[in-house]
């Protein structure tokens, strides 16, 4: 699937901000002595190739990974800078906490983070919802972007 572009410069309010906070989600930058908690959990949730993107946002200073934290509960992660500069993802919310506007509260934050480094746009590379981006973003396709970075990768044998 092709790569969408989103206009950093003008991103849309978003709800779900004070929502999560209102049920007491913090949605943070992810600390550097966390990194190991926060890898296992994308690595066990969403496998070990979120993980190893992850993983470069973690090792970034400042850090370019997002985390949803409640009551000391990891609930989601985004990241930015991961396997290509300006790129936003992997991002991704645990099974249970899904529904409840943290992925884009995590979204919201991760794309704030990036204008602030200086971005005038963000690309969301091999995105999965891609209708939500459109909707909520009015994210652009990027002709002839697919596979994009992510061909010839390695793939682990399952």
């Amino acid at each position: 699937m092709s790569d969408l572009l989103v206009r950093l410069y003008d991103l849309p309010h978003f709800d779900a901000d004070a929502k999560v906070a209102a049920a007491g989600v913090v949605v943070r930058r992810a600390l550097p002595p966390e990194r190991h908690i926060v890898l296992d959990w994308i690595a066990t949730t969403f496998g070990p190739n979120w993980a190893s993107e992850a993983a470069v946002a973690l090792s970034s200073l400042p850090v370019t990974c997002w985390v949803a934290v409640k009551d000391g509960a990891l609930l989601g992660f985004a990241c930015h800078d991961a396997t290509a500069k300006g790129f936003f993802g992997p991002t991704g919310v645990g099974e249970a906490a899904r529904g409840q506007g943290i992925g884009e509260a995590l979204l919201s934050a991760t794309l704030r983070g990036m204008r602030e480094a200086g971005y005038g746009y963000a690309v969301i590379g091999d995105p999965g919802p891609v209708a939500f981006y459109q909707k909520r973003l009015n994210a652009l396709e990027i002709p002839n972007s697919d596979p994009g970075v992510y061909a010839g990768m390695l793939r682990s044998p399952d």
